[in-house]
């Protein structure tokens, strides 16, 4: 397994933006695919975004347009840029790593959006 650390999270107004970093203890795009998940209070945890070795990215509906994942290969750390934030997306967001059947969280970070 790999370690995972997020960073970025905290509390915006409605329309701001922020950034969550996710810090990996190895090489991790070499044969992983890198995601970030949300869990916001009574829900199930869900896809916010991931990008493949490759580059390919995938997105939630309720954040395409807004969100942008991306990664920096020499420093072992994926982002996601959230833009045009909304109350909606106040939540728990977990980076997560997955290598064929192997698979690892970070312990998350809070990210609130006020009205």
């Amino acid at each position: 397994q790999v370690q995972l650390v997020e960073s970025g999270g905290g509390l915006v107004q409605a329309g701001g933006s922020l950034r969550l970093s996710c810090a990996a203890s190895r090489s991790i795009f070499s044969d992983n695919i890198m995601g970030w998940f949300r869990q916001a209070p009574g829900k199930q945890r869900e896809l916010v975004a991931t990008i493949t070795s490759g580059g390919s990215t995938n997105y939630a509906d309720s954040v395409k347009g807004r969100f942008t994942i991306s990664g920096d290969y020499a420093k072992n750390t994926v982002y996601l840029q959230m833009n045009s934030l909304k109350p909606e997306d106040t939540a728990v967001y977990y980076c997560n790593s997955r290598s064929g059947v192997v698979v690892s969280w970070g312990q998350g970070t809070q990210v609130t959006v006020s009205s």
